[in-house]
């Protein structure tokens, strides 16, 4: 692939000066137009030390409104950095929508860098590759515009030019360790940049490859790509046609499995052996505490379920026994103003538990699936691929070493309603009951329906649904306790 670039394709500098005008031009009205449509835009600029990339975007910002882009240079990441997911870091630094977000260098460097240097575990390479694949398609869906530009150079002038930046005192600084090391192992380099242009560049964001030798050719290409990539978004993005609003299934069809039925909600605990089995559960979890901290495991624990049906309590008993700076909980309701310029999955990105620690969610990601889906907040096509969305995020955490606990807490309508009406007549409860939970149950079989769903799309081998009986609120929260012990306890064992 590499291989086959003409290196020696250049270009006058008269000629070079007419078309970058031009270009530069064009794309200061293209962001313009991508603020006013609302399109977010993606640039992610890789390729060897030295190829021009800091002249490239110099160039690039020029004609630029700074107030619509952000430039993030990626180094390598710091120690709070690597207590996540490699991926958590650029979740951070997305572009709201209308931006545009330029990244001098980027998640890639998990495959390039990262690799050559051995700081990254060659297992791991395919299921990092299939992350990005995942992340940068998630984006696409949600009507993000990706360019993603390799620039690349012969080893002759890769060399020349890190020795001239070395003379110079002004960019000398600018020189690595790293940078040399590319010079040394320039076969071995190239074979690993082949490799992750293979395996990375897909239809909603292929690699375009620029030949670099001539810093002129190497502008003028990556600018004038960068117009049609725009051109091409904001055209797409004006003949959208109007999604019809799917119809409420308020049924499960007959080929489709009722797991909330086989709910045995008559479980029960007398309050004695609630009382026992709850201290012993307690007690076992705050010494897994220690552990989970020493080995530096992330926990996440998350938590859906009707409304009145215990979620609160359960946390309240999960909590009870930890280190209150060991854990979060994170509360949902509906996304903010901020939120809403961002891909539905930001927000729970940016709340997740460092390593060693609990991150408690009360309500989650599956609100996509469920409240929206049902409150008709989203549009089908949005809810109806956030299945394939969320196994793929559930499963970056879980490759990165970090527990997935998934609760439904269920019980029955008329153990709801009773619950209701105690907290209309407690003063001291009374607060929790609201108009929207009396309208939610009025819609009880439509989301009985979304749950089902949720349950048979996203239940997967590595992050199971649990349902939890939730009539018997003892029941249901020794039950929790229980269940997240045994699955930290299987992760131990792992580990």
């Amino acid at each position: 692939m590499l291989n086959t670039l003409d290196l020696d394709r250049s270009l006058d500098k008269a000629t070079y000066k007419i078309q970058i005008e031009e270009l530069m031009r064009q794309l200061r009205s293209l962001q313009q137009a991508c603020w006013e449509k609302k399109l977010t835009f993606v640039v992610v600029l890789e390729g060897w030390a030295a190829a021009g990339k800091g002249g490239l975007l110099k160039k690039m910002v020029n004609y630029m409104d700074p107030r619509g882009f952000s430039v993030y240079p990626t180094l390598p990441p710091t120690l709070e950095e690597q207590k996540y997911p490699f991926l958590w870091r650029f979740w951070q630094q997305l572009p709201p929508h209308g931006s545009i977000g330029i990244f001098y260098h980027s998640w890639y460097g998990h495959l390039l860098e990262d690799r050559l240097f051995d700081r990254v575990e060659a297992v791991k390479v395919p299921q990092a590759m299939a992350t990005i694949n995942a992340f940068e398609r998630q984006l696409s869906d949600d009507g993000v515009a990706i360019a993603k530009f390799f620039l690349h150079l012969g080893r002759k002038e890769l060399k020349k030019r890190l020795k001239k930046a070395s003379k110079d005192e002004l960019t000398a600084w600018r020189v690595r360790p790293e940078d040399w090391l590319q010079v040394d192992h320039y076969k071995e380099y190239r074979a690993l940049a082949e490799e992750m242009l293979l395996h990375t560049s897909t239809g909603v964001a292929p690699w375009i490859l620029v030949e670099s030798n001539c810093k002129y050719w190497a502008r003028i290409k990556v600018l004038s790509q960068l117009v049609a990539v725009l051109t091409e978004a904001l055209d797409r993005a004006a003949i959208a046609q109007p999604e019809i609003p799917a119809q409420p299934q308020e049924k499960l069809l007959p080929t489709e499995p009722d797991y909330l039925a086989k709910v045995d909600l008559s479980l029960s605990l007398e309050r004695d052996d609630y009382k026992k089995r709850l201290r012993k559960a307690q007690i076992k979890l705050q010494k897994l505490q220690l552990k989970i901290h020493q080995q530096k495991i992330p926990i996440v624990l998350l938590f859906e379920g009707w409304d009145a049906a215990g979620k609160g309590g359960a946390i309240k008993r999960l909590t009870d026994s930890l280190d209150p700076r060991s854990y979060k909980v994170n509360t949902y309701a509906a996304p903010t103003d901020e939120e809403q310029k961002y891909h539905y999955l930001w927000r729970f990105w940016r709340k997740l538990p460092e390593a060693g620690k609990f991150g408690i969610f009360d309500r989650s990601w599956y609100g996509r699936v469920l409240v929206e889906r049902v409150e008709g907040l989203a549009k089908p096509r949005e809810w109806r691929r956030a299945y394939r969305e969320i196994n793929e995020f559930e499963l970056q955490l879980i490759s990165d070493g970090c527990v997935v606990v998934k609760f439904w807490l269920h019980l029955s309508q008329e153990e709801q309603l009773q619950r209701f009406e105690e907290r209309k007549e407690n003063p001291f409860k009374e607060y929790k009951l609201t108009e929207e939970d009396w309208r939610n149950r009025e819609k009880w079989n439509l989301y009985e329906v979304a749950v089902n769903h949720a349950i048979a799309r996203t239940s997967t081998p590595a992050a199971p649904w649990t349902i939890v009986p939730g009539n018997d609120k003892h029941y249901a929260r020794v039950f929790v306790l229980e269940t997240v012990i045994e699955a930290i306890e299987a992760k131990l064992k792992r580990h």
